[in-house]
């Protein structure tokens, strides 16, 4: 009879730690209980669904998402409940395949540029040449009403019949400057170029994870959209979004708002050219 200890005795410490390792969601769980908090309280400080906070607490990360927006709940609800989300986010990427590649710097500065370079300088070019129109027009109306005047007074004086109608003639062209006045659109995005796809997002209602790449897959932003904060994104070809909380946002696509109802909560995937909007 062997005295000696059996194989499946020896198994090493690690695989004890590993299975003995309190879980991301099952670490979020307990912090909030001992916080003394319920789903409830935590879903309405932070915003996040009560759906996901129960899914991300039993390590089902499947409804976030993506890892972009698991990474953002583990964070937000870390923090609700008064954990260091560091540690949390560095197991999760460990479990999950690690952390993506970092965004381009040059993409996120020339979509912040795009706003203020593209539209701006358009508009103003357009109501300076409006003004000036309009002040050349008034200029030569007066001339071409003083130099009828004189004619009609020679005729007179010669005897000849003058022709009365002839002086009231330029003043039907006097509606022409009004034409300027109605090019105005109702946002400074319709001066957009025909040339390339503009699609701004906005969040007026909340704040929401987006994700832009342009046609190259190449990324334009990967982040949180804070509420009232708003981001320009262009390219030559298309854009492709994803929206973590599409009810909270507002898109405007080639000068044109986006009127789809979006669900709070929802996750929209879409993707916009240069001939969109095509109806809407």
């Amino acid at each position: 009879m062997s005295i000696g200890n059996s194989p499946e005795d020896e198994r090493p410490f690690q695989d004890e730690s590993q299975e003995t390792r309190t879980s991301v969601g099952r670490a979020l769980q307990q912090a909030r209980i001992a916080a003394g908090l319920t789903v409830d309280d935590v879903s309405s400080a932070t915003r996040v669904r009560i759906a996901i906070v129960h899914a991300i607490e039993a390590d089902d990360f499947a409804p976030c998402g993506g890892d972009v927006y698991a990474r953002g709940h583990i964070r937000t609800l870390a923090k609700a409940v008064h954990l260091d989300p560091g540690p949390l986010i560095s197991q999760y990427e460990a479990e999950h395949g690690g952390r993506p590649a970092p965004t381009p710097a040059a993409p996120l500065f020339e979509a912040e540029r795009i706003r203020p370079e593209r539209r701006g300088p358009n508009w103003t070019a357009a109501m300076v040449a409006a003004i000036v129109v309009v002040i050349g027009f008034v200029g030569f109306t007066a001339f071409k009403s003083g130099g009828t005047g004189s004619d009609a007074k020679s005729s007179v004086a010669e005897g000849s019949t003058p022709a009365t109608s002839k002086p009231a003639s330029p003043t039907p062209t006097k509606d022409k400057p009004a034409a300027p006045t109605g090019e105005p659109s109702d946002s400074a995005i319709a001066a957009a170029p025909q040339d390339k796809v503009t699609v701004q997002v906005s969040a007026p209602n909340g704040r929401s994870w987006i994700s832009a790449k342009d046609h190259n897959g190449r990324m334009l932003f990967d982040g949180l959209l804070k509420k009232g904060d708003s981001k320009t994104f262009q390219d030559s070809t298309k854009i492709n979004l994803i929206l973590g909380d599409a009810g909270a946002i507002e898109l405007y696509v080639n000068g044109k708002k986006i009127d789809d109802n979006f669900r709070p909560g929802a996750v929209q995937r879409l993707t916009y050219t240069k001939g969109d909007p095509v109806a809407g």
